[in-house]
């Protein structure tokens, strides 16, 4: 079974002979090709140029053996397309060129039929990293949520509060509703362009769903990711990762959604007998494992293995991207762990 079916079997609930693993931001920080590389070039340059982008990509594949290559990139390509360009501060977090203060500036931006032209070098990149792992590998794309990409155009960057998005939600949701059809349409637009470029999944990443209250995730949210779903290819393999909505989990799994990442906070093994039978799970190691000893990552990860029982519909993961910090050596204890299970 090569890593590209076994991940496929995988996320449609199918037995496979060891539970396949992919990485959240598997590229990064933590791997010194990569600290080397981002001497030369700045992360917007490496991820608008499609064999840098390619170069990032199959950078942990060839240290780890890992069952996936998801594309170098960043949720906030889709604001940029539309107009509303993003940069790093220098405290750190993420900032805006400027926030969606009224509903003129929403109107203001650009309509998703710009994506297929603006947003091209990620299909580019992709279709370089599809013909490097060839037949073995799955290759995956992704997007940012409406809500979690609205959280950071109307909030001008990261918050902790997510006032100025919430404020906009109950006091004008007209205007709400405008910035969300926007996104939606641009993401669909996006994950689709993905798809026909060689990704063989996409996973939506709801990074900012628990700034929702309870009672509003659907309408805040989860209605608009259901509306992207709804635009893809019948069948299209879609891992949706609602960070702190576990406690949601019939209603994500109703989204259309085959897998369901899992942060670090959820019991797992609870989890697949809540979830329906036909759903797949990813996750969902803490991240900051990884920023430990080879002995402790190799114990967590026989202890998740364990508790899965090689259950059909199960993805190795962390239950959030990985971390700077993170050492090369645990990574590779992780993935070898993973490897090894069932004596495969």
């Amino acid at each position: 079974m090569t890593s590209k079916e076994r991940f496929l079997a995988a996320a449609n609930c199918q037995t496979v002979d060891r539970p396949p693993i992919w990485i959240m931001r598997q590229a990064g920080r933590y791997l010194p090709e990569y600290r080397k590389l981002k001497e030369q070039y700045d992360f917007v340059t490496m991820v608008k140029t499609p064999e840098l982008a390619t170069e990032v990509t199959l950078q942990p594949l060839k240290r780890f053996a890992l069952d996936a290559a998801i594309v170098f990139s960043d949720i906030l390509i889709v604001p940029e397309a539309l107009g509303q360009p993003y940069y790093f501060r220098e405290e750190g977090g993420i900032g805006m060129d400027f926030r969606l203060e009224t509903a003129a500036d929403i109107e203001k931006l650009a309509p998703a039929s710009v994506v297929s032209e603006k947003l091209a070098y990620i299909a580019d990149a992709l279709r370089l990293v599809d013909k490097e792992v060839g037949a073995d590998k799955a290759v995956l794309g992704f997007a940012g949520s409406p809500w979690t990409l609205a959280c950071y155009m109307v909030e001008g960057g990261s918050s902790k509060d997510f006032t100025r998005i919430k404020a906009l939600f109950y006091e004008d949701r007209k205007a709400f509703e405008s910035l969300m059809t926007k996104l939606a349409s641009a993401v669909a637009e996006l994950l689709k362009m993905q798809l026909a470029a060689g990704a063989d999944c996409v996973q939506l990443f709801d990074s900012w769903a628990a700034a929702c209250a309870g009672t509003d995730y659907h309408d805040m949210s989860l209605r608009w990711i259901r509306q992207i779903i709804d635009e893809l290819p019948v069948g299209a393999p879609i891992i949706l990762f609602a960070k702190g909505m576990a406690h949601h989990v019939d209603s994500l799994a109703a989204s259309g959604a085959k897998v369901l990442g899992m942060d670090w906070t959820v019991d797992l093994p609870r989890m697949r007998e809540l979830a329906p039978a036909n759903i797949a799970l990813q996750g969902n190691l803490d991240p900051t494992l990884l920023s430990t000893t080879p002995d402790i990552v190799h114990r967590a990860a026989k202890e998740l293995l364990t508790s899965m029982n090689n259950a059909p519909g199960h993805i190795v993961n962390l239950g959030h991207g990985i971390l700077p910090s993170a050492h090369v050596e645990c990574v590779e204890t992780l993935v070898n762990t993973v490897v090894a299970a069932n004596g495969n």
